[in-house]
């Protein structure tokens, strides 16, 4: 039986299934840092990453993060909220992006990384955790927006990672269901190009050894200026 929810809490308020909230939820979180970078880059083709003010997404600051491109499909985490660190059980900053992968996607997400930062385009990525003892079900979304770092390159990415359902046992790794590039076109929004994954195919799902959760404070995105 599925649960619900009145959202006002009194008698006549709406009746909410909880999936619902928790994926309107994340549809609000991708939406809100998806038209901060769009204002930041102001009829350009990207922003500037010393542009970036974490008072502009001061409701996504916990699923957000910065990328700094290392090599033609790798790019880590150089800023991220405590939600990441959540979904890895550690703190994630310094680590690539695609460690939150299974092996199976990771050749994928790296080829979208690289269109991210040479075409350039926008990511949004539909995910799905594997499951297993500990591990409920559990889907998320990634939004990644291209900018240009102080030196000149776009080599540098400002992006979210919100998920919907119950984290469990982490760390918790994500097979790519879906894939969108957005080619970025100055002046108007661009259409979305389309791939779809089968998470049937035999090595899909990797075999995770138990995991034993650190303690830890939560960490909070702060998103510092800087010359890089």
């Amino acid at each position: 039986m599925e649960c619900v929810m009145s959202v006002d809490c009194g008698f006549g308020g709406v009746i909410v299934p909880f999936a619902r909230v928790r994926t309107d939820m994340t549809k609000a979180i991708v939406d809100e840092v998806r038209t901060y970078w769009e204002a930041l880059r102001a009829g350009r083709p990207v922003p500037l990453r010393s542009e970036v003010d974490p008072r502009g997404i001061e409701g996504a600051l916990d699923c957000s993060f910065i990328l700094e491109r290392m090599a033609p499909r790798v790019a880590r985490f150089r800023v991220a909220g405590g939600h990441l660190n959540d979904l890895m059980g550690m703190e994630v900053r310094g680590m690539p992006l695609t460690a939150m992968f299974s092996p199976a996607s990771r050749g994928e997400v790296g080829a979208i990384l690289a269109d991210v930062f040479d075409r350039p385009a926008v990511a949004e990525l539909t995910l799905q955790a594997e499951t297993g003892p500990g591990r409920p079900a559990l889907a998320a979304r990634l939004l990644i927006l291209p900018m240009r770092s102080d030196r000149g390159g776009i080599d540098r990415a400002l992006g979210c990672m919100p998920s919907s359902g119950p984290i469990g046992l982490a760390p918790r790794r994500f097979a790519l269901t879906e894939a969108e590039r957005h080619d970025i076109v100055v002046g108007r929004p661009a259409r979305p190009a389309t791939r779809s994954f089968d998470l049937t195919e035999p090595g899909f799902a990797e075999a995770m050894a138990p995991f034993a959760r650190p303690a830890r404070s939560r960490a909070h995105l702060r998103l510092v200026k800087t010359d890089d």
